[in-house]
């Protein structure tokens, strides 16, 4: 053996120990992957395409994006569009299906061909047109991917028959919802899996997914999708509708944070004190890879369908949620806006029927603040790189049940951030905050004073840079 063989061979495995070091540390001493840029300084928007516009099509929709573009949305996420089953048995429905008294079958997460649009929403050229002007506009497009379950006449199931679980006796297993299970098992179901997610990047131009209930799918099936797409295109970003802590090491770019998001609503919900956010996002960051991302959100399909005779917007009021809004916009990880919350929607959502946006409230003097205030986040975030690349350290204050208050910070700025989430005004003093003046960028009934004293109104909130 020569010596450069020899110092191949020591490098080698020198590296290969480093690896295995690596990957024996505690989860959150090791990395997460890094994110495309747009995944890290974006704001994602999701259409649920059957509350987005009165017709439910896909181009109706792209009709609306320049509206999204010129608030600031960088990133579409689009609920499923792809054909669901017909199949009226309701013993085949989801509980929610039943009780929403829509009486139809066509339940958008449960697939009957993954590779195709459903006519309900229009065409596949419909939706390649949708991703075009979408790219024009300046925005990306993630599609929502089905993966755990099928609907009962999917139409890969003659030809495949192992596509889906089964007992010893040959009868399909459900996932849950009473939707076959996907038996991810079968290698072969694994590739025609792989291959759609391909096929929507390289022949759609498609620059994500969002990956529903991805927990109940082998992480391993994620991670070689993951190396397949990068192979295609090494920017595409990947969400998992899901909490699993090694989710980012790997495969996904993004994860949901039902957690955070439960624990938020709590706070407006049922009185919880204000502390108990900055409780769960220290957790959650304690348990996870360094730089692990999660959606900031206060809405979303699931949320407005299960609860729409109480939106959150109806619930929370205006003040309480542009609140919560200016927390999403401030915090760590992606804000996400909910389709009509820009336009303070209250009416009724529902992802198993037609059920459309209240557009016209958009024309209101409520419904065109609360775009200007939308619009404002956006514009917030996108010139202030604290609030995307800066980290996040808590600071203590003296009223902690209703208070909540950080720094973002980067090498060259500092940006504080003071918000009362309750219905009150409140007088606090936020320890220590750093000397000098903080020149408010945002700000909504709130008076600053010296050393750290801030005056809040009822919701009220304060965004300053230094």
């Amino acid at each position: 053996m020569t010596r450069r063989t020899v110092t191949h061979f020591a490098f080698a495995v020198l590296f290969l120990a480093t690896l295995s070091a690596m990957a024996d540390a505690p989860l959150n001493e090791q990395q997460a992957r890094k994110a495309p840029d747009w995944i890290t300084e974006g704001v994602m928007y999701q259409i649920q395409p059957r509350a987005f516009t009165p017709e439910g099509t896909l181009k109706a929709a792209t009709a609306r994006l320049p509206r999204l573009a010129e608030m600031g949305v960088t990133v579409l996420y689009l609920c499923p569009v792809f054909v669901s089953d017909d199949d009226m048995n309701r013993d085949n429905w989801s509980p929610r299906q039943k009780a929403s008294k829509m009486n139809n079958p066509r339940n958008p997460y449960r697939m009957k061909d993954f590779y195709h649009v459903d006519p309900e929403y229009g065409t596949d050229a419909d939706l390649k047109a949708f991703v075009d002007e979408a790219h024009r506009l300046g925005m990306r497009v993630m599609l929502d991917m089905v993966y755990l379950h099928c609907g009962p006449k999917p139409v890969f199931l003659e030809e495949h028959p192992d596509f889906v679980k089964r007992d010893d006796g040959g009868k399909i297993k459900n996932a849950g919802w009473s939707f076959p299970a996907l038996n991810m098992a079968n290698p072969e179901l694994r590739e025609y899996l792989w291959r759609n997610m391909e096929m929507w990047v390289r022949d759609f131009g498609v620059d994500g997914f969002r990956c529903d209930v991805a927990d109940g799918i082998p992480l391993d099936f994620w991670e070689t999708a993951r190396e397949r797409l990068d192979a295609i295109r090494p920017d595409v970003g990947i969400l998992s509708e899901g909490q699993r802590v090694q989710d980012q090491l790997k495969a996904f770019d993004l994860n949901y944070g039902f957690t955070w998001y439960g624990t938020l609503a709590s706070v407006f919900n049922k009185n919880e004190p204000a502390s108990v956010v900055r409780t769960i996002t220290e957790k959650m960051a304690k348990n996870r890879p360094q730089g692990a991302r999660f959606i900031r959100y206060v809405d979303n399909h699931d949320i407005s369908n299960d609860d729409w005779h109480n939106r959150r917007e109806k619930a929370w009021g205006a003040k309480g949620m542009e609140a919560a809004l200016a927390l999403l916009f401030t915090m760590d990880g992606m804000p996400f806006l909910y389709n009509g919350q820009e336009a303070a929607d209250t009416a009724r959502h529902s992802i198993f029927g037609r059920a459309p946006i209240d557009w016209a409230n958009a024309e209101t003097p409520a419904g065109k603040a609360r775009f200007a205030f939308c619009q404002k986040l956006c514009q917030l975030r996108r010139s202030q790189p604290a609030l995307t690349r800066g980290t996040l350290e808590w600071l203590d204050n003296d009223a902690s049940d209703a208070i909540l208050s950080f720094l973002r910070t980067t090498d060259n700025e500092q940006i504080l951030v003071v918000l009362n989430l309750k219905d009150r005004p409140v007088k606090v003093k936020v320890l220590n905050v750093p000397a000098g003046p903080f020149k408010p960028l945002l700000q909504r009934d709130a008076t600053a004073g010296d050393a750290g004293q801030f005056q809040l109104g009822a919701y009220g909130f304060f965004v300053g840079k230094k």
